[in-house]
C-alpha cells in the first residue's frame, strides 16, 4: 500500500479497526465522524492520545483535502462525501477493501439479502471441524480490518453488505457467495436494480480458479462479470446447500459437512424460541429487518400468530405479506416510524392496533394471544428510531419474555 496519509469517514467498528490497521501500519491517519455521542467522543478521545487528528460533529470538505485515500464505513450515506472526493482526485474506498489489501489468506465472502449471517456461521462451524485456523468477520460484528491487524489466520469467512461492496476496487474472493436477493434498503438506493447491481459486485474481481454461488432462479448472467466457476443453489434450504457447495470445493469430508449441519443450533434473534407461557409461545426475530425475512417467518410459524411489525421503514412493501397475514395472523401491533405505512398498506386484512414502544406491543400482544397462539416479534423494519441495532430490540422483547408475572401466568417456560 503506497498512500501516506489517509482519512478514515465513521469512528464506528469498522471506522475503529480501519483506523488501527493503518496506524500500526505507519500511516498518517485522521478519522472524521458526524456525530458526537457518548461512544465517539470517547473513541475520539483515544485517538487523539495517540496523535491522531479527530472532526466531530461534521464530516467536511476541508477533512477530504490533501489525502491519499478516503475509507469510507459501511454506515455513512453522505453523497457529498463521494463527490468531495471525485472533485479533489481522491480514490475512496470500503473497509473491506482497505482489508483486502493487508489480506494473505484466501476469503469466502456471503453475501445476499437474508440468510448471510446464517450461511457464514455455518460455514465457520464447517471450517473449524475441519481443523482450519478460521476467521468469521464482516457485516456482522468483527471488522474485516482487525482480523486482518491479527494475521493469523489460514481462511477468512466474510460477511459482505451492499454498502461494503458499493467501494470496492480489487476486492476478490476466493468463493463468493450471494444467497438471493429481494427488495430491501430502498430508503438508501434509488431502485431494486441499483441494489441488486451493487450485491453482484462481489463477482467482478474474481478470475480463473476461484468460485462463485448463486442461487439458480436469480442469476441475470449479465450481472455476473467473473471469470470463476459458477455453481448453482437449487434448493429451497439455500444456507445448507451453499455450505455443502463450500464442503466441495474445499474438499471436506461428507461426514464433517453432516455433522456440522446437523448440530447447528440456529442465532440468537433469527427465529429464536424464546419461551411458552399459558400456552403461548414467543419467538424473537429481531433480525428480520426487511419485508422478505418477515415472509420466511411467517411461512415458518404455525397458526394463529400475534404479529410485532414496525420500525424504521427501509423502503419495504408490506402489502406482499397480505396473503400470508390473511392465513397465519390474528393481530397486528403496529410499533415505530413505519406504523403509519403499514397501518394503510395492511389495512382491513387483520385487526390493527398501534403501539408507542416495544413494552406496549407486547402486553397488548399478551392480552391478545390465545392457549396455542405464537407472539412473534418480527419487524420487517430497521430498528434505529428504537433501539441502537436489532441486538438491543430482540434482547428487550427477550426481557418482557422474562420478566412475564410467574403468579398470573402458570406453566411458564422460559429459555
Amino acid at each position: 500500500m503506497f498512500f501516506k496519509k489517509v482519512g478514515v469517514i465513521g469512528l464506528g467498528r469498522s471506522g475503529w479497526a480501519a483506523t488501527q490497521l493503518l496506524r500500526a501500519r505507519g500511516v498518517d491517519v485522521e478519522v472524521s465522524d458526524c456525530l458526537e455521542s457518548k461512544d465517539i467522543v470517547e473513541k475520539a478521545e483515544i485517538l487523539q492520545e495517540q496523535g491522531i487528528r479527530v472532526e466531530l460533529g461534521r464530516h467536511s470538505r476541508g477533512f477530504i483535502q490533501n489525502k491519499d485515500l478516503i475509507v469510507v464505513s459501511p454506515g455513512v450515506h453522505n453523497p457529498l462525501i463521494s463527490l468531495w472526493a471525485k472533485q479533489e482526485n481522491i480514490p475512496l474506498i470500503s473497509e473491506i477493501e482497505l482489508g483486502y489489501y493487508f489480506c494473505h489468506a484466501p476469503i469466502i465472502a456471503i453475501s445476499g439479502t437474508n440468510g448471510k449471517t446464517t450461511t457464514a456461521t455455518l460455514i465457520e462451524s464447517l471450517l473449524k471441524n475441519a481443523a482450519k485456523k478460521v476467521a468469521l468477520c464482516g457485516n456482522m460484528g468483527i471488522p474485516f480490518s482487525q482480523i486482518v491487524s491479527e494475521n493469523n489466520y489460514e481462511i477468512i469467512v466474510l460477511e459482505v453488505s451492499s454498502f461494503q461492496l458499493e467501494k470496492i476496487d480489487k476486492f476478490k474472493p476466493y468463493i463468493s457467495i450471494i444467497l438471493n436477493i429481494t427488495p430491501d434498503h430502498l430508503d438508501c438506493y434509488k431502485t431494486f436494480e441499483e441494489y441488486r447491481r451493487t450485491k453482484y459486485r462481489i463477482f467482478e474481481n474474481q478470475e480463473e480458479g476461484d468460485w462463485g454461488i448463486v442461487k439458480a432462479t436469480q442469476p441475470d448472467p449479465s450481472k455476473i462479470n467473473s471469470g470463476s466457476q459458477i455453481l448453482y443453489l437449487n434448493e429451497e434450504d439455500e444456507n445448507k446447500q451453499a455450505v455443502r457447495l463450500v464442503g466441495e470445493i474445499l474438499k471436506i469430508k461428507k461426514e464433517i459437512v453432516d455433522k456440522t449441519l446437523k448440530e447447528f443450533k440456529g442465532l440468537e434473534h433469527r427465529l429464536e424460541y424464546v419461551g411458552r407461557a399459558r400456552g403461548i409461545r414467543f419467538i424473537n426475530d429481531s433480525k428480520a429487518t426487511n419485508v422478505d425475512s418477515v415472509r420466511y417467518a411467517l411461512q415458518k410459524v404455525s397458526p394463529w400468530v400475534i404479529l410485532i411489525l414496525g420500525g424504521r421503514d427501509k423502503g419495504g412493501d408490506f402489502g406482499a405479506l397480505r396473503s400470508l397475514i390473511e392465513k397465519k395472523v390474528k393481530k397486528l401491533l403496529l410499533i415505530g416510524e413505519a406504523r403509519e405505512k403499514i397501518k394503510n398498506q395492511l389495512a382491513g386484512v387483520k385487526p390493527i392496533k398501534e403501539a408507542n414502544s416495544l413494552e406496549d406491543a407486547f402486553n397488548l400482544a399478551c392480552q391478545a394471544a390465545e392457549k396455542g397462539d405464537t407472539v412473534l416479534l418480527s419487524p420487517g423494519c430497521a430498528s434505529f428510531d428504537m433501539f441502537a441495532n436489532f441486538e438491543a430490540r430482540g434482547k428487550e422483547f427477550k426481557r418482557l419474555v422474562r420478566d412475564i408475572d410467574l403468579t398470573s401466568t402458570p406453566g411458564v417456560e422460559v429459555r
